[in-house]
């Protein structure tokens, strides 16, 4: 599925920027640059499905809101910014409520870790595409990232027998959702969120898809009731988890008021 949607998002966006007439020509520099922010967004999304699968929707969800956290810790890397000290509290609360999670979902092991790998490689790549957004158009952003993500799931897909004869056995209904996959969820979400890095720090972008994990488990638990139902300890962990993101918003944003 991966795959499919990149593809077909790829396609949109290439016409997207020949009707625009944008110049798609760069640096080598660029060019290798963008090809791994590809790759690091194929395996965000790899890991994402692959957590999802071995766990459920609810705990992938969970684990996936730390990515605002991982944001905080990764920005004075790559931006030089000094660690401010309530973000180190706040990443202590994180592992806190994780803890939790792990104690009484200890079958999902493997799922938490995953999702948490997930949101690291998210919040990377938005501290990544921060940096790009202020000097490339948006546009030649997401088509090289998704064209060397799509590289890169190819040769895995390649190696690891993905690319069989029943895996390009589509149903109308099935390209149908793809096509919606690919070119709402995919293009332009993707050049959306582009875009926007152009004027929000990456923190502030991932704490607002950090509200994804809230609507995502409530529509987890009314779309697949019994297998989305978790003990009361796993929503008291991913609360404090939430809570704690919020928080770490609420904060920034009164900081950056007052001065």
């Amino acid at each position: 599925m991966v795959w499919y949607r990149m593809v077909i998002a790829v396609l949109i966006i290439f016409a997207y920027v020949k009707i625009r007439k944008t110049p798609l020509a760069l640096s080598k520099r660029l060019l290798y640059g963008f090809i791994f922010s590809g790759l690091v967004i194929a395996l965000h999304w790899l890991t994402f499905f692959q957590a999802i699968k071995v766990s459920n929707i609810s705990v992938t969800l969970a684990c996936l809101s730390t990515g605002a956290l991982f944001a905080s810790i990764l920005e004075p890397i790559f931006y030089g910014k000094k660690v401010v000290i309530y973000e180190v509290l706040f990443g202590l609360l994180v592992v806190f409520g994780l803890g939790i999670i792990f104690k009484v979902e200890g079958n999902y092991v493997e799922g938490i870790l995953l999702a948490l790998t997930s949101a690291f490689l998210s919040a990377l790549f938005s501290v990544i595409n921060g940096k790009y957004a202020q000097h490339t158009d948006a546009a030649v952003i997401t088509f090289y990232e998704l064209f060397g993500g799509i590289g890169f799931l190819s040769v895995y897909l390649l190696f690891s027998g993905g690319f069989s004869k029943a895996f390009f056995q589509i149903s109308v209904s099935d390209l149908l959702w793809l096509f919606v996959l690919g070119s709402v969820c995919t293009a332009y979400a993707f050049l959306a969120s582009v875009k926007v890095m152009k004027f929000l720090t990456p923190y502030t972008v991932m704490l607002t898809i950090n509200l994804e994990p809230i609507y995502g488990i409530i529509l987890g638990i009314m779309v697949f009731s019994e297998s989305e139902k978790m003990s009361p300890e796993f929503y008291i962990g991913a609360s404090i988890i939430l809570i704690t993101v919020i928080l770490n918003g609420i904060i920034k944003n009164y900081k950056k008021v007052k001065n």
